[in-house]
């Protein structure tokens, strides 16, 4: 049977559509409509019912769901050009177009997406009009229902050259687009000789980039990321405008970013924007150099490369990773200290401290630290939510207004905004406690605190973005650490923590009230593994798979309970690789039942009931609040040496007890082996822990520490 697909931007005349199909079915052809009209307007679905096509399609109708940076890009666009990057990402359009036999536009609007499409299925004849598509049909039928393949895909490399040699204003759009279908990307020789096309010398500028971004392209439908990648990278090489240069660069790492992929030009392509930022910076260009500066900052610290990964370039050199961006005259601007004007005030001696505690939406580590402090005779406390407010969310998160701020030395009107919204909090309070250092510090950061005394926490989670580098930390008086390590990396990454004008540092443990995991164990759970938080790849909950299977081959017994929710696959692509191959290597673990999900819980001490031993697989964590959740519950800890900070002069060896870490799976098997031999040495190497777990992590013990961070002004 012959696929015919019809493409209409505009709604049709049904009655001539109608008595065209007729004769196309009469053909033994099946028909397809996809359409960018309004198919559920008005009378439109019973006009469709006459015309009687197999199905009809609803394609997109605007650029709604696209960035404004691209719909400001194609507003000036020929139609034909918006309709096309319009619809050309509808899978259901893509999918018949592969698999149409005749490509037929129905109106002047339709014609560069079906001569699109026709580039992507060579063997499909592409039409303009209900005539010429019945005589293709007829055709067709006559040739006992085959597409003759048309000749010639690729030109040769010498054709290509001379005419790049000549200079012409545009490399011929019909020649590239015909010599970039899958066919040809999909060939090493196709795929190369395109590569060497786009970096030809003499090429003109827009030339090369248009030609690069259409082989990208090619190479994209192809299957080809890296390729496609590769050449637009090859392409900004042999750029000079640093602007054109640096948006190929973003859109070449942004191909393999997309994918999972780590990319291999990051660097360059961070120069290149840092590069832009310096020149407008240097021209005055405060709001380009800004928005230049974002870019290098977000394609720096993306969290494909440090979040959603088994390691991360901070690992190997933290200082070496950041010292391009230190090297920039735009980002020393940004980075400058600006001090404060007078210092933060004593404690009051005649009324109580005044005490805010403000955070956005995450406030999983303040419930404690809130409930104690309200009710402290020495404290008045006030909670600000930054996310409940969308005036004030709107300034926490507003990276490029910071950056523009700084770059134009405080004079824009963000600054402006933060003053008045955020003003009447820091005119109250005597200390202002922000939990996370991430976008509401350099928004609070902006402005000078006057006498107020600002304390912020940073976790760990935020050394790995963007966010320790928009915050001016001559302005935080104390900054708070979970663990040594995080501190050994965020200083090593923002160097004013190095110097004069930084902040009083600490190490205040989270806020954990323990008391109510040391409850009694069944002999059972001696042969329980388990493993509290598998939301994130970092957990890297593999290696507590390899682990439980060491373990079992001496004793089948051993089961792995895993509790929380599972990674969102929707995080990225990475994360979504990763799901994929821990789903696979569950399977038969959790038919035999080897592995027992639990998912997510708000009653962990219960869980912790049945776990015996407490594992930590990541490759980095802050502190794993898990790891002592299960330790208090009298769970043998068995904690990987986390990879991220092994061997380094503080880590999980410095954090925890030494004898929980173990460097390998081996190690960890072996550990666990001579630890459950027993059910008399399990529980005496459960009881150490909670005992180690209840005097050092506990909330009574804990509170003090907060207690003389916010009230002991010596």
């Amino acid at each position: 049977m012959t696929e015919v697909l019809l493409v209409a931007t505009s709604r049709p005349q049904f009655g001539v559509l109608a008595d065209a199909v007729a004769k196309l079915n009469a053909q033994g052809a099946r028909v397809h409509l996809a359409g960018s009209f309004h198919l559920e307007a008005e009378g439109v679905p019973e006009e469709l019912v006459k015309v009687a096509v197999a199905e009809a399609h609803q394609l997109p109708r605007n650029l709604h769901h696209r960035s404004q940076a691209l719909r400001r890009r194609v507003g000036k666009a020929p139609r034909g050009l918006r309709q096309w990057i319009q619809v050309k990402g509808d899978s259901w359009l893509r999918s018949r177009a592969r698999r149409a036999d005749v490509l037929v536009a129905l109106d002047v609007g339709a014609v560069y997406t079906v001569w699109r499409l026709a580039e992507y299925n060579r063997t499909a004849p592409a039409k303009f009009g209900l005539a010429p598509a019945l005589k293709a049909v007829e055709e067709l039928r006559t040739q006992g229902g085959t597409t003759a393949r048309r000749s010639s895909l690729l030109p040769p490399l010498h054709a290509v050259a001379r005419d790049v040699r000549r200079g012409v204003d545009q490399l011929p759009g019909q020649l590239v687009r015909a010599a970039t279908p899958r066919p040809v990307m999909r060939s090493g020789v196709g795929a190369r000789l395109w590569r060497s096309a786009v970096t030809a010398p003499g090429m003109p500028i827009k030339v090369r980039a248009t030609t690069s971004r259409y082989v990208a392209e090619g190479m994209q439908w192809a299957g080809r990321v890296s390729g496609a990648a590769l050449t637009l990278a090859d392409a900004a090489a042999k750029i000079p405008d640093l602007s054109l240069r640096a948006n190929l660069y973003y859109e070449a790492v942004m191909q393999e970013i997309k994918k999972g992929i780590s990319p291999r030009d990051l660097g360059k392509a961070v120069k290149a924007h840092l590069a832009l930022a310096d020149a407008e910076f240097a021209k005055g260009g405060t709001d380009e150099a800004a928005e230049a500066l974002n870019r290098a900052l977000f394609l720096h610290f993306h969290r494909v490369l440090h979040i959603d990964q088994l390691s991360s370039p901070l690992a190997k050199d933290a200082e070496g990773f950041v010292a391009p961006l230190h090297m920039s005259k735009a980002f020393q601007a940004l980075s400058r200290p600006r001090g404060r004007r007078v210092p933060a005030a004593p404690l009051p001696g005649d009324r109580p401290l005044r005490l805010l505690v403000t955070t956005s939406a995450n406030d999983n580590f303040l419930h404690l630290i809130k409930a104690h402090f309200a009710d402290h005779p020495g404290v008045e406390l006030r909670y600000l939510d930054l996310a409940a407010n969308k005036h004030l969310k709107r300034i926490s998160w507003a990276a490029t207004r910071m950056l523009k701020d700084r770059l134009s030395d405080s004079s824009s009107d963000y600054q402006e905004e933060v003053e008045r919204l955020m003003r009447p909090h820091l005119d109250w309070a005597d200390t202002v406690f922000l939990e996370w250092a991430a976008g509401p510090a350099g928004m609070l950061t902006t402005i000078d605190p006057g006498d107020t005394r600002i304390v912020v926490r940073l976790h760990s989670y935020e050394a790995f973005t963007r966010w320790p580098h928009l915050t001016d930390f001559s302005r935080i008086d104390d900054l708070v650490f979970v663990a040594p390590h995080v501190k050994d990396l965020t200083t090593s990454l923002v160097p004013v923590l190095r110097g004069e004008q930084a902040p009083r540092m600490h190490f205040v443990d989270n806020a954990m009230d323990l008391s109510g995991f040391n409850r009694p164990k069944p002999a059972e759970a001696r042969f329980n593994l388990g493993l509290i938080g598998i939301s994130q790849v970092a957990k890297d909950p593999k290696w507590a798979v390899d682990v439980l299977e060491r373990v079992r081959k001496h004793d089948e017994r051993y089961r792995l309970i895993l509790v929380g929710g599972d990674m969102d696959p929707k995080t990225s692509q990475a994360t979504k690789e990763y799901l994929k191959q821990f789903e696979e290597l569950l399977e038969p673990l959790e038919e035999s039942g080897a592995v027992v999900r639990l998912g997510p819980t708000d009653d962990v001490p219960s869980k912790l009931v049945d776990i015996g031993t407490i594992l930590s697989s990541s490759v980095r964590e802050g502190c794993h609040v898990g790891v002592m959740e299960g330790a208090a519950s009298g769970a043998v800890p068995v904690v990987r040496d986390w990879p991220f900070y092994a061997g380094k002069p503080n880590s999980a060896r410095t954090l925890y007890p030494e004898d929980w870490v173990v460097p390998s799976p081996a190690a960890a098997a072996e550990k666990l082996l001579k630890a459950t031999a027993t059910e008399e040495s399990w529980r005496a190497a459960g009881k150490l822990a909670a005992e180690h777990a209840l005097t050092v992590w506990d909330w009574p013990v804990v509170k003090k520490h907060f207690e003389r961070l916010f009230l002991d002004e010596s």
